[in-house]
């Protein structure tokens, strides 16, 4: 397996917004090699992580360069304080 892990701070009135955003991507025609997401929102805090999983890197490099992926982020990205911070690579399971 393969993904991501974005540490994302939310602007406080878009939480509800970004879930509903999340929800409405997820929801659509399937993105080949994705398995799934998972949100971890931080105790008490406008910091959020998204974590997202792939069957492999080779599927993930497909999707990170698909036009749609970037209008999916953009829809994302305008809820948000900043940049996310990224962090790619393999996923072991424990």
């Amino acid at each position: 397996m393969y993904g991501t892990c974005a540490k994302m701070r939310v602007k406080a009135e878009n939480v509800d917004a970004l879930k509903k955003v999340m929800d409405e991507q997820m929801s659509g025609d399937p993105i080949p090699g994705y398995q799934r997401s998972y949100v971890l929102s931080e105790n008490d805090s406008d910091v959020q992580w998204l974590f997202v999983i792939f069957d492999d890197r080779a599927s993930y490099d497909k999707n990170a360069n698909d036009p749609a992926q970037n209008e999916r982020y953009m829809a994302m990205r305008g809820l948000l304080e900043a940049d996310p911070e990224w962090h790619d690579g393999m996923i072991m399971e424990g």
